[in-house]
């Protein structure tokens, strides 16, 4: 890869590198550019396509809708209401971490 080159990109990822950290990003793009062009080297001729990146099919249930909650059975599990609304547990504490009791 050119200075060039990667003064351009550079600037487009609006990053400001130094001299050393040029070299070495230089270095290290021409080992990727370098690595590409073996593969491209690869007989591939005889490998199919592939539309993914593995054979799993749907590992999900089926979403079948089942029997709810009843309205006494939900005012039982969450006890709390606020403006109409059940009332849950938070998630998350205020300081941004989990409150799930770990800390």
């Amino acid at each position: 890869m050119k200075r060039e080159e990667l003064e351009k990109l550079a600037e487009l990822a609006r990053i400001e590198l130094h001299s050393e950290e040029e070299e070495r990003l230089q270095r290290d793009m021409e080992n990727i550019l370098n690595y590409f062009k073996e593969l491209q080297e690869l007989p591939t001729e005889d490998v199919l396509p592939v539309a993914g990146g593995t054979s799993f099919s749907n590992v999900f249930r089926e979403d079948v809708p089942g029997e709810g909650m009843d309205g006494e059975a939900a005012r039982t599990a969450f006890p709390e209401t606020e403006d109409g609304f059940l009332k849950v547990p938070p998630v998350f504490s205020a300081e941004g971490g989990s409150s799930s009791g770990g800390e």
